[in-house]
């Protein structure tokens, strides 16, 4: 048994409902690893997990679902012997469920952990793991892109939007996204992003029909729900599709509304989907797909800026400055 600092919930609710506590792990069962954390990232899942938007299985419950760090021990018959083809001191990462990331250290089945390659930080590793599995899933399984395809993305200066605008560009995709400030319009023209609108000024619908010369995009992706998902989808063209992986503006009112697609009338010529990258990496054959296309992308030089790191302590304060808006890009909480 070892001591650990893990930060878990009893109850949803807002991040104070987030607590500090030391508990014991038991040593690795087999086919797991354990894992002394180097860094955890935050993502808005975390937050989905507090509320209950998304529901844990049992409470009380440590979050985080994405985390990087050093192979510590091995599990049942095969403890000292590696597993998977890892060792002692390995630096690896991994992402998905079961919760349980805020930690100082975990137990993880061996299946689940990659390598981080040479040159790629355990911070970035951990920032982007989640989110890149996710942009592979969207490219490639959802909605297909192909080189010359315009595709918009809300929120471009965030996570995820700056991993998809990377990736995006990399494939030849014509790329815009959505920011709420001229810091973060150049953020995400250094991302990948061909065009940036700034929709607290600028009608976005609009612009982006005036961009496609009223064309529509081929794919959008939506991570904000709520307004935004309804005007969204009238940015896409006939027969073009858009896909709602998230509800980032009602996080903190928990009113997840359900869209009235009878009452689209003009947009109903276009396919909606709700692709859910827990429900993508279930499969480990397409986990590890997605986890090691992301990998190869960090290792070739695509990053996404880390606005904010606290202690592990503070993971409430993380996770409120993520709901308020108030970073750009990856979140990371540092074990002390």
């Amino acid at each position: 048994m070892s001591k650990e600092l893990v930060i878990r919930m009893s109850q949803p609710g807002a991040a104070a409902v987030l607590q500090a506590a030391s508990v014991d792990l038991a040593p690795p069962g087999a086919g797991e690893v354990r894992v002394r954390h180097t860094a955890i990232g935050v993502n808005f899942a975390d937050i989905y997990h507090r509320i209950g938007l998304y529901r844990l299985p049992q409470l009380p419950a440590v979050l985080g679902v994405e985390a990087a760090g050093v192979v510590e021990a091995f599990g049942g018959e095969t403890a000292g012997d590696g597993v998977g083809g890892l060792e002692i001191g390995d630096r690896v990462v991994y992402a998905g469920l079961p919760a349980g990331a805020y930690a100082t250290a975990r137990n993880v089945a061996a299946n689940r952990l990659l390598r981080i390659p040479a040159g790629v930080s355990d911070i970035q590793a951990a920032a982007t793991l989640l989110r890149g599995i996710t942009a592979h899933m969207l490219f490639q399984y959802v909605g297909r892109v192909r080189a010359g395809d315009t595709v918009l993305v809300q929120a471009a200066a965030g996570g995820l939007g700056q991993m998809l605008g990377q990736w995006g560009a990399g494939l030849g995709v014509r790329m815009i996204g959505t920011v709420g400030s001229t810091a973060k319009r150049e953020m995400a023209s250094s991302k990948g992003y061909q065009e940036a609108i700034l929709y607290r000024q600028i009608d976005f619908v609009a612009e982006v029909l005036r961009l496609t010369a009223g064309r529509g995009v081929d794919f959008a992706v939506d991570g904000v729900g709520g307004e935004t998902l309804e005007k969204t989808l009238q940015t896409v063209r006939p027969f073009g599709m858009a896909a709602s992986v998230g509800q980032a503006a009602s996080s903190q009112t928990e009113d997840n509304a359900v869209l009235p697609l009878s009452e689209l009338g003009p947009f109903r010529s276009i396919a909606l989907a709700r692709p859910s990258v827990f429900r993508f990496m279930s499969d480990l054959s397409r986990y590890r797909e997605g986890a090691a296309e992301t990998l190869a992308r960090l290792a070739a030089g695509l990053a996404v800026d880390v606005s904010l790191t606290l202690p592990l302590s503070e993971a409430a304060e993380a996770q409120r400055r993520l709901e308020n808006g108030q970073t750009a890009g990856g979140v990371i909480l540092l074990p002390a």
